[in-house]
């Protein structure tokens, strides 16, 4: 049998070369893997020569199927991963690898864990999905919380912030593509401890003393935090990256199942997106002063607040390269804990995430 190897698909990709860069800074030696075979040369050439690149290709299901084998460790950072993430999926899944990828697609996410995940546990397979930012430290924040609030915590609500100069610029063409796949999905929540439809949820968050708005979102906490605290009835996940226009965002969002409806809308919303990876270059470098909050909340069932976690960092590009070299090297020497879909603190443990967390730059502010 082969020795066990980390393997990089979508190595050329903006948040894949980082992820490529990470791994080498941690001594690794990944297989790149891409459609372009002069890209991945030189990419491998960057990285200090030497490193092996494979061809493949969503379109050819089999040329993945082959760059995996038993015991291997796979990230795939090939997006949008609606349409184009099943191949890595499956290719982990049969092999019995160790999956890690980068999604924030609520569907996605919701599939991986629906879906994939029983499959993947027959096979002896882990899969790991929105290991990044999305949803690495609100699962990390929810965590903390819900440990330092004890059993009499039913509810926990997390938010995600980010701020600083040229933030919209350093989204990927990637990030952007995805982004727009998301306008017409359905959301989901967790509320009377199980999954439900979400459109247009806001709520305000006090970080560092100013006040934030978030709008709901489908993520992966509804999915790993319920079965680990089982007296949760209720997790909200909140993004706020749109600022004053959130309120506005929220009332948009609640007429998308009837605009999702209209004839054409779908269809000109892929092509969009399809013109999006086409043309849109390369995202800016990281600006000067980027900076990430994570808060979770944890509240009993009177409402009241019984403990809060706020985690702080810098770019949220560089801390998913970060986060997932570590998650991929730890994984290929030790493992991870159980089968089938996973989140991060049961793949890897509370104390070790955050000691995970804390390498690649979001660490937690008391």
């Amino acid at each position: 049998m082969a020795t066990p190897r980390i393997v990089l698909f979508g190595a050329t990709g903006f948040t894949g070369r980082l992820t490529a860069e990470a791994l080498a800074a941690r001594g690794a030696r990944p297989l790149l893997a891409g459609r372009d075979q002069t890209r991945l040369a030189a990419l491998a050439d960057a990285l200090g020569g030497g490193l092996p690149i494979a061809i493949a290709d969503v379109g050819r299901p089999e040329s993945v199927r082959r760059i995996v084998s038993p015991g291997d460790v796979l990230i795939s950072t090939v997006g949008p991963f609606v349409r184009w993430g099943e191949a890595a999926v499956a290719a982990a899944t049969e092999a019995g690898a160790v999956y890690l990828d980068t999604a924030g697609e609520p569907t996605f996410v919701k599939r991986i864990f629906q879906r994939y995940g029983p499959a993947a546990a027959a096979r002896g397979a882990a899969l790991v999905t929105a290991f990044g930012y999305d949803y690495v430290p609100g699962n990390l924040a929810a965590s903390l919380a819900l440990r330092k609030a004890g059993s009499g915590a039913v509810r926990v609500d997390v938010g995600y912030f980010v701020e600083g100069s040229g933030t919209a610029r350093r989204a990927s063409a990637g990030t952007r593509a995805s982004a727009l796949g998301m306008v017409l999905e359905p959301m989901y929540g967790f509320r009377e401890g199980r999954i439900v439809p979400e459109y247009g949820r806001t709520r305000k968050f006090l970080v560092d003393g100013r006040v934030r708005h978030g709008l709901a979102i489908g993520a992966s906490e509804h999915f790993t935090l319920p079965p680990a605290h089982p007296g949760l009835r209720e997790v909200n996940v909140y993004l706020g990256w749109l600022g004053g226009l959130t309120r506005v965002a929220g009332v948009l969002a609640k007429a998308t199942p009837v605009i999702a409806a209209l004839p054409g809308v779908r269809r000109a919303t892929d092509a969009l997106a399809d013109r999006v990876l086409r043309t849109g270059g390369s995202a800016a470098p990281a600006a000067v002063g980027v900076s990430s909050h994570i808060v979770a909340e944890a509240y009993d069932a009177a409402g009241r607040r019984l403990a809060a976690v706020h985690l702080a960092g810098g770019d949220p590009y560089e801390f998913t390269a970060g986060v997932l070299a570590w998650a991929a090297t730890t994984a290929l020497a030790e493992g991870v804990h159980g089968t089938g879909a996973l989140g991060p603190v049961d793949a890897f443990g509370l104390d070790a995430l955050t000691r995970g967390c804390a390498e690649a730059g979001m660490v937690v502010r008391e």
